[in-house]
């Protein structure tokens, strides 16, 4: 939440400053602002805060992609996993007599049991085919 209202701030204030450092710079580029030390400092001020901003705001959205969600985490940790032991592998497909039920029954085990190795996921299909199938 403290991220959400950090970025919901920034944009509101971002947007008013924007606003208004474009009304300054028009009014001196349309002549009804003369260019003296006060409106100068006031358009490098907003000028300043702009781009404070702007970079606090981009800042913040970096920071919030970094800290993926939980499920997503779990999906990079499969994704770079090792492949299972070929023996475990053949042994439960040479159980199930299919490929794809094989992998079914992995899957299924996956998802009771997450972020575990992947060996352990063959070896429960394995366990688990065992003994609905003595």
């Amino acid at each position: 939440m403290g991220q959400k209202l950090i970025i919901i701030v920034a944009t509101a204030i971002l947007l008013i400053t924007g606003v208004l450092l474009g009304y300054v710079l028009s009014q001196l580029v349309l002549g009804y602002l003369t260019p003296n030390l006060l409106t100068l400092l006031g358009t490098f001020s907003l000028i300043i805060i702009f781009g404070t901003l702007y970079y606090v705001l981009f800042w913040e959205f970096r920071r919030q992609q970094a800290q993926t969600s939980p499920a997503a985490r779990t999906r990079a940790s499969r994704r770079q996993q090792p492949e299972p032991d070929a023996n475990l592998k053949n042994r439960l497909i040479s159980l199930t007599g299919d490929a794809t039920a094989a992998q079914r029954l992995v899957d299924q085990a996956k998802v009771e049991y997450p972020n575990m190795p992947e060996n352990w996921y063959w070896e429960k299909a394995i366990a688990d085919f065992e003994s609905a199938n003595p």
